[in-house]
């Protein structure tokens, strides 16, 4: 039988974590159905190219992990094909940890997360960092974004999947509140203006 895609998450610490807490017996099912994607699927690439934020852990050369936040215009983190995604990398605070971090361990992971529409997403796979590539910073930087990237990032994906939505609070951007609004003010002007036309 194929080794399944989930095996990336899946130990044998973590199935036989699963064994005595109840729960193997749920994800072994869930793996015979054909598990999770080693793939970008167009629902993959959909909800990335929505996505204005992520965080991205790597693992240095001791075994402590790190998570660095990376945000931009939706749609920042590109499909550049089935199994590649990629982001301009800018200037932030200069401590370059991820960077090193992958100069010893490329493996790293994907953490994204939909908070209106309460839905998440894992990615777990290997980075390496790009530097001096004309070709690859025009597909992945946004000229309109008003800033220069140092390097650009690629994500070689070896698995991901979908968390469940439980636990996860709502929240919404500027954006998505201000169309909310919007869209009450309108129908207040609307109605003053029915007020207004009905006379003293």
């Amino acid at each position: 039988m194929k080794t399944p895609v989930s095996d990336i998450a899946f130990t044998p610490s973590v199935k036989a974590v699963q064994e005595r807490l109840g729960s193997r017996i749920g994800y072994a099912s869930m793996e015979q159905r054909g598990g999770w994607k080693d793939v970008v699927t167009p629902e993959l690439a959909a909800f990335l190219g929505e996505r204005d934020t992520m965080f991205i852990a790597t693992v240095n050369s001791d075994g402590h992990p790190y998570i660095q936040h990376r945000g931009g215009p939706p749609g920042f983190l590109k499909v550049l094909d089935e199994h590649t995604l990629g982001f301009a990398d800018f200037s932030g605070n200069r401590q370059y940890i991820s960077v090193g971090n992958l100069d010893d361990n490329p493996k790293a992971f994907i953490f994204l997360m939909d908070f209106a529409n309460r839905r998440r997403i894992k990615i777990w796979g290997r980075a390496e960092v790009v530097e001096n590539n004309d070709e690859l910073r025009r597909k992945l930087h946004d000229s309109d974004y008003g800033s220069e990237p140092e390097r650009m990032f690629l994500f070689h994906v070896d698995a991901w999947d979908v968390n469940c939505p439980q636990h996860i609070k709502p929240r919404f951007t500027e954006e998505e509140v201000g169309e909310s609004i919007q869209a009450l003010r309108d129908r207040i002007a609307q109605l003053e203006a029915a007020v207004r036309s009905c006379g003293p």
